[in-house]
């Protein structure tokens, strides 16, 4: 298949959207037509992988093709700088109309400020759901509303006045992050009980100190602004823990519903148009989130749920319909991706891999054979998850904890060793128990030590002090 013109390219972007609750991947919580159209029009996407689990990081990831330690957008606190070329730079130099609409999340400034668009309207920081203020080229602007259908309606009224002209055009919401603040108009959605998943009750005995650590468990830490009120105060510790579960998941799924009305309103401009054969329609998630899968909310671990994004991408000019990949890539991928399918060179220093091949070609060549992670916001003072970095293949998953040299809080502990935890995918998806100190895997464990020693050399990142170097390398 070929496309008779450069294509349009709408980019939807979501904040902590787990794959677990879209239709398309097989979701029991709750239906998403207009994602799954996008789906069943082209590809889903069933291995796509974040590179650092955060929102600020993983953004920077999409919009340079480059890992973090490359970007410098590492946690929450370090910021974009505007200096960087991203896959929207290079469109705008090619004769591409740009707009970014919602959740930017990577500073704001005269450093930090979007470039490469020619319109643009971002919320500061978080931003708000209701009434929400935008930062704009001409100074802030407070619209009434809400803001998922905010940035719809901004990005429809754009794409409108675009005329026959190529655009791209980000449309990266807010939801459903927390503290999930759905619209009233969905307040009567998902009120029969929703499933509890198979691991949440999970106490975490198959792994070390960092699961335990962590401070994300449903039943402890979510706070009565999360909950809206609170529990009857007649319930038990373990039946409260699945009242606070259920009003979490309650409004986190109402806030996706309408992120959904907004992707379906989006694709029906496109076919009113006549417009979406030929355009490049992207729905993701910044990364997954648990949705009380080992009892937790939140993301950060490299873990399956957190790891893990949805990703489903429709091009009808040349991406056959109704298809998936379990294809290893990563977010680092999309901007290349993009630039590949507009027929622009990617600026030099991309790190990812273009999967303009993987999606057309009928025999395409791997992406890649392993992928890199790595969390760098050690024991940060709410969630507490440790520093760490791995490598995922598409059996095994290793991880390394260097926790940063520190140690478990209120102990006086500076020097709490690192650990290592090795899972087998295949007999282990839901990775309740490491195998790291497993005999039977010896050999599989030194495999991905050199594996993951290797990616960082090829990757240009450093490995923390602490990690050992393997035998046959050197630091």
């Amino acid at each position: 298949m070929s496309s008779p013109r450069r294509p349009n390219i709408v980019f939807v972007l979501t904040d902590d959207h787990a794959a677990n609750a879209i239709g398309c991947y097989g979701s029991v919580v709750n239906t998403t037509p207009g994602i799954d159209a996008i789906a069943a029009a082209g590809i889903r996407f069933d291995r796509a992988l974040v590179e650092n689990a955060l929102c600020t990081p993983s953004r920077a990831a999409f919009l340079t093709g480059t890992y973090s330690h490359t970007s410098s957008v590492t946690t929450l606190a370090t910021h974009l700088t505007n200096d960087h070329e991203t896959f929207i730079t290079a469109l705008k130099a090619a004769g591409y109309r740009t707009a970014m609409f919602g959740k930017w999340h990577l500073g704001h400034g005269p450093d930090h400020d979007p470039v490469g668009f020619d319109h643009w309207e971002v919320l500061p920081d978080q931003g708000e759901y209701f009434d929400p203020e935008f930062f704009t080229p001409d100074g802030p602007v407070r619209y009434e509303g809400y803001v998922t259908d905010i940035i719809t309606e901004h990005a429809l009224a754009w794409m409108e006045a675009q005329g026959d002209e190529p655009f791209c055009v980000l449309v990266w919401h807010k939801a459903p992050h927390r503290p999930w603040l759905p619209h009233p108009r969905h307040a009567d959605l998902f009120t029969d009980p929703i499933p509890l998943p198979p691991t949440f009750d999970d106490d975490y005995d198959g792994r070390g100190t960092p699961a335990h650590h962590a401070t994300m468990r449903i039943a402890d830490y979510l706070t009565d602004v999360d909950l809206k009120e609170d529990p009857p105060a007649e319930l038990g510790y373990a039946e409260r823990a699945v009242w606070k579960y259920q009003r979490y998941m309650q409004d986190y799924l109402r806030c996706v519903a309408a992120v959904d009305e907004g992707v379906q309103a989006l694709t029906a401009f496109l076919h009113e148009k006549g417009r979406f054969d030929d355009t490049v329609t992207i729905y993701a998630s910044d990364q997954g989130f648990y949705l009380g899968e080992h009892g937790w909310f939140d993301k950060r671990f490299m873990y399956e749920e957190s790891l893990r994004m949805p990703l489903v991408l429709s091009y009808p000019a040349r991406v056959p319909a109704g298809a998936s990949t379990e294809a290893l890539v990563s977010n680092v991928d999309i901007a290349q991706t993009l630039l590949g399918f507009a027929g622009v060179a990617a600026p030099e220093g991309m790190q990812g891999h273009s999967l303009v091949d993987l999606v057309t070609a009928t025999d395409p060549a791997p992406v890649r054979d392993a992928h890199y992670y790595r969390f760098y916001e050690h024991d940060d003072h709410m969630h507490h998850v440790w520093a760490h970095y791995g490598v995922r293949t598409d059996r095994y998953k290793l991880i390394y904890y260097y926790a940063d040299g520190m140690g478990l809080p209120n102990t006086g502990d500076t020097s709490y060793p690192p650990e290592w935890e090795l899972f087998d995918l295949e007999k282990d998806p839901y990775e309740l128990t490491s195998v790291h100190l497993d005999p039977a895997y010896a050999g599989i464990r030194r495999e991905l030590t050199l594996k993951l020693w290797d990616l960082q050399q090829e990757l240009g990142d450093t490995p923390h002090p602490r990690q050992p170097v393997p035998e046959g390398r050197t630091r």
